[in-house]
């Protein structure tokens, strides 16, 4: 029997608080080997009296260590809490949580590791140019700027990743084009996600509300940017939908002279209008997951 009122009320919001809660506990708990070298990294960085350049705390031995492990650790269960939240926010609230977490983290390991690896390449990359172009004193050191919008665009294009790992069947390749893809093509949706994980991560940071990332913060933040991926993928799917309709209501005014005229020497049929759009690639409905809604892997 469903409760109404004030206790039904309160009943949904601590049942979500579990969820939210025991989800962000299991990502901390399979990604514990990179926050115990995240938490002495910033314990040496507090104690360093001066940092000269912000390559020392993004590949000193700590740091480096942590690197290391991530794609091994981190990615995988990033993902699992990913696919986790897909699953709120399509309707399945009732998942089973600590049985689907550990199942996505195995399915999702391969793809999540190789990303990981590849993240970090280009994390490393994007790091060191956007250093060395802050340390020069002409008007090439404006390039730092540039650097720091494609980091910017990194970590977008890293939580997009997520969410088609967690969504979409695809090859890694095509993950990757993808992740890349939305994240320019959709750019106002980029920095909607950007500015408000941002928040999200200087809220929860604050002395008095460090709690937040214990219990909270990771998995508030793979929700809300899943339910905006899932808002963007679900309008273009649409709109690709409704494209199909229009050209099969349409009347064939040219069927008659399409019968009686040979097409000349060497030329192709036109696909039909939509079919070559940005958005198929983007939005491949047909590899949508399809997964039984109490979470347990299909027989």
């Amino acid at each position: 029997m469903e409760m109404k009122g004030f206790a039904g009320g309160f009943y949904r919001i601590s049942e979500w608080i579990m969820r939210l809660s025991a989800i962000n506990l299991l990502w901390l708990l399979c990604s514990l080997p990179v926050v115990f070298l995240t938490i002495l990294q910033l314990i040496a960085v507090l104690n360093m009296e001066e940092v000269d350049s912000i390559l020392v705390l993004a590949f000193n031995p700590f740091a480096l260590a942590s690197l290391a492990l991530a794609p091994f650790t981190f990615f995988p269960a990033t993902a699992a809490m990913f696919a986790v939240a897909r699953k709120w926010v399509i309707g399945d609230a009732d998942v089973p949580l600590i049985r689907s977490f550990f199942r996505y983290f195995k399915e999702n390991y391969k793809v999540s590791l190789l990303g990981g690896i590849v993240f970090e390449l280009l994390y490393a990359v994007f790091l060191v140019n956007f250093q060395f172009y802050s340390s020069q004193q002409n008007w090439l050191g404006n390039l730092n700027l540039v650097f720091l919008v494609f980091l910017a665009l990194l970590a977008a294009v890293v939580l997009n990743y997520f969410c088609y790992v967690a969504h979409f069947d695809l090859p890694f390749r095509k993950l990757l084009r993808n992740s890349a893809l939305i994240t320019v093509a959709k750019l106002p949706n980029t920095i909607s996600i950007l500015v408000v994980n941002a928040a999200i991560l200087y809220i929860s940071f604050k002395p008095r509300l460090m709690f937040l990332a214990i219990f909270f913060t990771g998995s508030v933040i793979a929700m809300f940017t899943f339910w905006s991926f899932h808002r963007v993928i679900t309008k273009i799917q649409e709109k690709m939908a409704e494209g199909e309709e229009e050209l099969e209501d349409a009347p064939d005014r040219k069927g008659d002279r399409t019968a009686t005229e040979a097409p000349e020497s060497g030329a192709e049929a036109a696909p039909p209008a939509g079919t070559d759009a940005p958005e198929t690639g983007i939005a491949p409905e047909n590899a949508v997951k399809d997964e039984p809604r109490d979470g347990r892997a299909g027989s």
